[in-house]
């Protein structure tokens, strides 16, 4: 039989008391929780800072506006967002890259995956730093893939004022390259603008070279480093000005003038059977896209 009932048989090492309303006191009632005043994880930051700021592109009417943004319970998938193509509602699946790291081809594969199972109907990756394989991919199926490279000041994402007016979320949509063959089996690159996603419409529209600060290409690409091999720049108002009276030589103008073009010089096919062409705009991100010649 059990012995009798006492406030002394909870616990050897708790006293409980009454206060002045007879209320019961219990210390332990009183301790936090272990989560309480838990900082938030590095992916909740980030979606209440997106949520606020929503996506730019390099126009401002093409901006991704938020019109709703939740957590959402997936593995890679992490956010659900809305936001209006016109007068229908659009629902994005959110992915977050991770804190300090690249994100690789395959997590974009594998999160569009999810999303496609899930119902959405684009998928928006939101990361530091991709591999170079990754600003390839730009749809799996019937989703859409944009890759937004996110400010380094989200490093600081705690510690960092949420006004919503800072361009904390970029896409930097994918480079319009033609490759023309040339006589001797020669080729030559031309570059036309940069596609960028309208979220008014749901498409996507080529903008032109103006976008573009300047473009290199790696003529013979072993999928592993991107080496400069030609590099042209297309920014306005001589772009060579500067680095002229710089340099404090007398410069071939024949020769700047080659650099200033959106068509490159001809090149030899690529014994590694790759072009690689690197486009960078204005505000500093950039974009790579790779050829099989």
């Amino acid at each position: 039989m059990a012995g009798p009932f006492t406030v002394e048989s909870l616990s050897p090492h708790r006293v409980l008391g009454v206060d002045e309303d007879d209320e019961l006191i219990d210390p332990l009632l009183r301790e936090d929780p272990p989560e309480y005043g838990a900082k938030q994880s590095f992916p909740q930051l980030i979606l209440e800072n997106l949520r606020t700021s929503g996506v730019q592109q390099s126009h401002k009417e093409d901006r991704i506006t938020f019109t709703a943004l939740t957590p959402w319970p997936g593995e890679l998938v992490c956010g659900e967002g809305r936001y209006l193509e016109g007068d229908t509602s659009k629902r994005a699946a959110i992915f977050i890259g991770p804190e300090f790291g690249t994100v690789q081809r395959a997590d974009l594969v594998a999160a569009a995956r999810e999303a496609g199972d899930a119902g959405f109907d684009v998928l928006i990756a939101c990361a530091f730093n991709y591999e170079a394989h990754a600003t390839e991919f730009s749809k799996l199926g019937r989703i859409p893939v944009l890759k937004a490279r996110m400010n380094a000041d989200l490093h600081m994402a705690e510690d960092l004022k949420n006004t919503g007016k800072g361009n904390l979320f970029v896409i930097f949509g994918e480079p319009d390259i033609t490759l023309i063959d040339e006589p001797g089996g020669k080729l030559r690159m031309k570059v036309n603008g940069v596609d960028v996603f309208k979220p008014q419409t749901g498409e996507v529209t080529s903008n032109g070279p103006d976008e573009i600060a300047c473009w290199f290409i790696d003529t013979d690409y072993n999928e592993e480093s991107f080496f400069v091999r030609h590099a042209y720049f297309l920014g306005a108002n001589d772009p060579y000005k500067a680095l002229k009276t710089t340099l404090k030589a007398e410069i071939n103008p024949d020769a700047w003038a080659t650099l200033n073009s959106d068509t490159s010089r001809p090149f030899e096919k690529p014994k590694q059977g790759r072009v690689a062409v690197k486009v960078i705009n204005h505000l500093g991100d950039e974009v790579m896209k790779v050829f099989r010649v």
